[in-house]
């Protein structure tokens, strides 16, 4: 099991340290405010009110025996400068894999400097899943593995309703790869939620199929909606 340490309870910390602990992981909550470790206290493995710029605070909890910590400190009224401290604290600790969460580029690239790992942009990242959902909403789902590429879920349309592979030419026209389709009620003979894994030029693609399709956000978001 993952020891997570999760510091600062805001809306983003106190959301993310009840997912990890519903997903069984122990987990150690750390805010400053007693208010907020009273509301998080009966969901999550440990809730402790401390100081973390205090080193010492932080090794007396076994932050330092954390597999991952994530510093999501509010960074407004001095939050900033805590937030820096507690990172290069952990960094001094040994704990291996830093998670500081930034309002901005500017603030990302100070916590990498001091130590952080990783640094996570809720904010701006909701911003882009927002925009991105709004221009192209026939991807229901995606998955990031390359800055600006995707694997995507899309729902067949009318438009590709009962036409194969060659005949819809994805690559050719939208530079994107179907990797997988899975039938949906429409399809004819074939039973709803079966999985072809390896799609062949002459496959049939019906009205609902969930198609898996990898290729750029660009070329994804021209993909026909209807």
């Amino acid at each position: 099991m993952k020891k997570f340490a999760v510091i600062g309870l805001g809306r983003f910390g106190k959301k993310l340290a009840v997912a990890l602990s519903m997903s069984e992981a122990e987990v150690i909550a750390i805010d400053i405010k007693r208010d907020e470790i009273d509301s998080i206290r009966d969901q999550v493995s440990h809730a402790v009110r401390l100081d973390s710029t205090d080193e010492q605070a932080l090794i007396s909890q076994g932050v330092d025996k954390a597999d991952v910590a994530v510093v999501g400190i509010g960074q407004r009224r001095g939050g900033f400068e805590a937030a820096i401290l507690t990172v290069v604290n952990l960094k001094n600790m040994g704990v291996k894999n830093i998670y500081a969460r930034a309002i901005n580029l500017v603030s990302g690239q100070v916590f990498k400097a001091v130590g952080a790992t990783e640094v996570v942009y809720p904010e701006i990242e909701a911003a882009q899943r927002w925009a991105y959902k709004l221009i192209a909403p026939q991807v229901t789902d995606k998955i990031d593995f390359a800055p600006g590429y995707s694997l995507a879920r899309i729902s067949a349309g009318d438009s590709f309703h009962g036409k194969t592979l060659v005949e819809l030419q994805l690559r050719k026209k939208f530079n994107v790869n179907l990797i997988a389709i899975k039938r949906g009620k429409f399809a004819a003979d074939e039973k709803e939620g079966k999985i072809i894994n390896v799609p062949m030029p002459k496959t049939m693609i019906y009205r609902e199929d969930i198609l898996m399709v990898a290729g750029s956000d660009i070329n994804l978001a021209k993909l026909p909606q209807d």
